[in-house]
């Protein structure tokens, strides 16, 4: 499976007032394996970047001078993320944007380019009600190393997120969890959230233990008494024992 984690970083909050996609990040993954193979660009805006999108991203106007619009690089990201399944924190925003500058250029949204979207804000929210799920806080959750983050940049977003989306499809990180912490959903590697079915137990039957006992004698027997197996099952039902 193709899939390509996706970022952008732009002049403002909103498409309909006129905001710019400023910046533009995708990574590729294939069978859950970075390939190293990405795009990244620095994308001119056409318009003035609101102070506030400045002091999260730290990208100025006059870097972005010499930079190409984003026409100039619409065919090159379509081609990029064509027929793979994208994957994305917050996907509304960056979806709304994308289309929001392909809808300018009477270009295709999205959607009907890649195989289908991943939203991990979503899917995060499923997995951990009631906490922040911001994608440094996921970081944080899952032990990922985000100290070079000081400001939102879409290529180191990007790869992040590429590490946050692994440790949630992988499964269970502990060996040992408490059934009240335990999570009542799962995250398939599909990047669907399902209800996690509780564990099912089942115990020996008298006659399967009456036969692992005999199995364990005759073990004992023929190593003349060297059976730890035997040693073990001896010495936790004594003290399993009353007094």
């Amino acid at each position: 499976m193709r899939q390509i984690c996706l970022d952008t970083e732009t002049t403002g909050l909103n498409p309909r007032d006129g905001h710019r996609i400023i910046e533009v990040a995708c990574i590729e993954l294939v069978n859950r394996r970075l390939t190293g193979h990405h795009l990244h660009k620095y994308v001119h805006p056409e318009r003035d970047i609101d102070a506030g999108a400045q002091a999260v991203h730290g990208i100025t106007l006059e870097f972005l001078a010499d930079k190409p619009k984003f026409a100039d690089i619409a065919d090159e990201f379509l081609e990029f993320i064509n027929g793979a399944q994208l994957i994305i924190h917050n996907a509304p925003f960056d979806l709304g944007f994308l289309n929001a500058e392909l809808d300018r250029l009477g270009r295709v949204p999205v959607e009907t380019v890649c195989s289908g979207v991943i939203d991990t804000l979503k899917d995060a929210k499923a997995l951990h009600p009631g906490k922040r799920n911001s994608l440094d806080a996921l970081c944080e959750r899952y032990d990922i190393d985000n100290s070079g983050r000081t400001l939102h940049g879409a290529l180191l977003d990007t790869e992040l997120l590429a590490e946050v989306y692994l440790a949630m499809t992988r499964g269970q990180n502990a060996l040992m969890i408490e059934p009240d912490e335990a999570p009542r959903v799962m995250l398939g590697a599909d990047g669907k959230v399902r209800e996690r079915k509780p564990l099912q137990i089942l115990r020996a039957s008298a006659e399967e233990i009456t036969e692992h006992e005999r199995m364990l004698a005759a073990i004992d027997k023929e190593s003349k008494g060297a059976c730890v197996w035997l040693a073990a099952a001896t010495t936790e039902s004594v003290t399993q024992s009353p007094v």
